[in-house]
């Protein structure tokens, strides 16, 4: 990516900022707050996610048997399936349809299957009357517009743009203005439509195969009016839509509602099995009785490949066809939240999960505009109903990019120079971040020279303009003597110790921030343990963030290897930096060998994790005598589950610990200091900001500390261990 090319990419989501920000972030935030409550208050919300994992993950392996089976039952039942390679030939079967019956009108219901393949465009081409529906989906078609969410697809407007809207369109005798007149008027020019309608089309959230029924789940009814009141139904669902029976079922009808919009239940689940029996209905002719048994219905079923079956086959994308389209994912990502799927996304599909969904229907090179834009932060893992490792998608997706590039001449003189492991044309900006273990390396053995060379007017304009980092960030210091350094002369273990562990030593506690680590071993000698520290070790999540795969592979092997001897030996490696402790519990099972992550994985700990059992059990400090602290932890953290012993830890030495409640900082690791991201980064950490300004911060990220010193423009925060070390010793003295 160019200077040129960042700055229009930075100017784009600028501009999205700018025209949807708000309404997004506004309808996000009660979208998730009704969530957060539905979920906490469904006991059985866990046990449901598994089940529904079980049932995709079984349906999605025998697909083939289950469109036998559902196309067998459809036409026993009387209707019509057609199985569509693509998106051409679905809208072609659609068009025959409705050349078949010399129809005119047709209405259909919100469905991302069908805006996928463009139906709605193709049919208008062809002469046809094609009306949305679902209110949002006729918003953004009288705007001509693309969706910016998956559940609300005009999430991005203000009622007054909406009123603005319908009056230009419709002119009616008295301008709309509340949400009752414009949900009012729709209601009843939609209703109209339907009437008319020779033709209703919708999707389907789940077809079960054995009854060959079609689900809908909406809250305004109109899926089941377009399908039933017009004589002839089509529906067109994705083949991953199918599952075996109503057997299973259930679990998705609890989940999909309260992970979309923080509903128990939607207020409409309807299951048909058509050609529905109910008579079809003659508006010109209200008063003749209706004759049950008309026999003038017809029903199609439009299987959607377009891809799939490759998806299937892929062992990175195939996790994609699990989703439901709840949107809970979209609703989770601190991004997303600020810019919808305007920035973040595709035509159709939008947020991480949509780099999946865009990746396997067009190809990776297709997601190129809004890939980056997830950070792995994971906050998307533990709130998707089915359990997609959405960022680890991502990331293979942002690997596949990276190898696809033409490399030009300065690629070709630049790669041998590189330790990296990837190929030649990778860009200079994820190649800089992916071997930042490198620069801080190079860097810290020349420090103080090269923090005052960092510090020299026009080195931030260079460094903007070659590998693409913001003017506007601070860089931090490198410390003019290492952890490691400090290392060599602190060996003297207490005479007590009997119990080893070793210190994992990380790039930034090495070369940044060295006091976290000294205040680490302190700690462990305190509470009477044999300290060792292993090599510096570059963890592989630099590279990983980039989507450089194979040089993130070879960093987690060596780490393995550093590794092997003391895990073999039952001695804890403790780690300070949580990115990295997540690492080695998520990513590195799709890195490593199984039994090697497994091993690395039970034999290691967060710093705070290991010695807050051991602080609980030797004080009885009174809460709050020490004073009040805030926490924030990095995002990975929390998602990984290892938060509460920081809390348990500072609680033990007398603190009252408050907690910040945002999904991210925004820095995001190389994500806040990559110019084109700089301003999104910054609006991210605004909901931060109020929460850590003007009292006492601890922070556990590396970039959350970065991001926190920006955002309060003041001192970066220490590490939760610094304040343990120094509590824990004035509480022993």
């Amino acid at each position: 990516m160019t200077e040129e090319s960042r700055g229009q990419t930075a100017a784009h989501i600028r501009d999205v900022m700018t025209t949807d920000g708000a309404a997004v972030n506004e309808q996000i935030r009660n979208l998730n707050a009704n969530r957060y409550e539905s979920v906490a208050a469904f006991d059985d919300y866990e046990t449901c996610r598994e089940r529904a994992r079980e049932i995709k993950e079984r349906a999605i392996e025998n697909l083939p048997t289950l469109i036998e089976t559902v196309t067998e039952q459809v036409e026993a039942n009387g209707g019509h399936v057609h199985v569509a390679t693509d998106g051409a030939a679905a809208n072609r079967y659609v068009q025959d349809v409705l050349d078949e019956q010399a129809g005119e009108t047709v209405v259909k219901s919100k469905s991302m299957t069908t805006e996928e393949i463009g139906l709605r465009e193709h049919l208008a081409e062809a002469g046809a009357d094609v009306f949305e529906t679902d209110l949002g989906e006729f918003v953004i078609q009288l705007a001509e517009e693309s969706p910016s969410h998956i559940v609300g697809p005009s999430l991005h407007k203000s009622r007054e743009e909406i009123a603005t809207l319908f009056n230009e369109q419709f002119d009616p005798d008295s301008p709309l203005e509340t949400p009752a007149e414009l949900t009012a008027f729709a209601r009843e020019y939609l209703g109209e439509r339907m009437k008319e309608a020779d033709l209703g089309i919708t999707g389907a959230n789940f077809v079960l195969a054995e009854s060959g029924s079609v689900v809908l789940v909406t809250n305004e009814g109109n899926a089941r009016k377009s399908a039933v009141v017009p004589d002839t139904h089509v529906a067109v669902a994705g083949i991953e839509k199918l599952i075996p029976s109503i057997e299973e079922l259930h679990p998705f009808l609890e989940l999909i509602a309260r992970s979309a919009t923080g509903q128990d239940i939607a207020q409409y689940v309807s299951l048909l099995t058509p050609p529905v029996e109910s008579p079809t209905l003659d508006f010109d002719r209200p008063d003749q009785p209706i004759d049950a048994t008309d026999d003038d219905r017809e029903f199609h079923l439009v299987l959607l490949d377009n891809g799939r079956t490759a998806m299937r086959e892929d062992p990175h994308l195939r996790e994609t066809l699990y989703c439901i389209r709840c949107g809970a994912c979209l609703n989770s990502c601190a991004n997303f939240q600020q810019v919808g799927g305007h920035a973040f996304g595709g035509d159709t599909y939008t947020g991480g999960i949509g780099t999946g969904w865009v990746a396997g229907l067009d190809g990776p090179d297709a997601t190129a505009a809004f890939n980056d834009l997830c950070t792995s932060c994971s906050r998307c893992v533990p709130n998707c109903p089915v359990k997609i490792d959405i960022p680890w998608i991502n990331t293979v997706v942002r690997d596949r990019r990276n190898n696809g590039n033409t490399p030009d001449a300065v690629d070709h003189l630049i790669d041998p120079l590189v330790p990296d492991q990837e190929s030649t044309g990778l860009d200079r900006q994820k190649r800089f971040f992916g071997n930042i273990d490198t620069v801080l390396r190079l860097g810290s053995a020349l420090a103080p020279v090269s923090n005052w060379a960092l510090s020299l007017p026009g080195v931030d304009r260079l460094l903007e303009s070659t590998v693409g980092i913001d003017r506007r960030r601070s860089l931090p210091q490198l410390a003019t003597e290492t952890f490691r350094s400090w290392w060599a002369d602190h060996h003297e273990d207490p005479d007590s110790a009997d119990t080893t562990v070793h210190l994992f030593v990380d790039l930034y506690t090495n070369y940044l921030y060295p006091e976290r680590g000294k205040a680490a071993v302190r700690l462990l000698r305190e509470l009477d343990l044999s300290v060792e520290v292993t090599p510096v070790l570059p963890s592989g999540r630099a590279p990983l963030s980039q989507g450089m795969i194979t040089t993130a592979t070879e960093q987690a092997n060596e780490v393995a290897e550093a590794l092997e001897s003391p895990i073999a030996a039952d001695e804890p490696v403790l780690v300070i930096e949580p990115s990295d402790l997540a690492l080695f519990r998520s990513e590195y099972s799709k890195l490593l060998p199984t039994e090697t992550a497994a091993k690395i994985d039970a034999g290691t700990a967060g710093i705070l994790e290991y010695v807050s059992p051991l602080i609980k059990s030797h004080t009885e400090i009174e809460s709050g005598a020490s004073g009040e602290i805030v926490f924030h932890s990095n995002c990975q953290q929390r998602t990984a589950g290892f938060e509460e012993p920081t809390v348990e830890a500072l609680e033990a030495l007398g603190y009252d610990v408050r907690t910040t409640d945002v999904e991210c900082c925004g820095m995001a690791g190389s994500f806040g200091y990559k110019s084109q991201y700089y301003e999104l980064s910054m609006a991210v950490g605004d909901d931060l900001e109020p929460q850590v300004a003007d009292t006492d911060v601890l922070a556990s990220g590396t970039s959350c500390v970065a991001q926190i010193g920006s955002l309060t423009d003041g001192d970066e925060p220490p590490h939760p261990v610094e304040l343990v070390e120094r509590a824990w010793a004035e509480h022993r003295s």
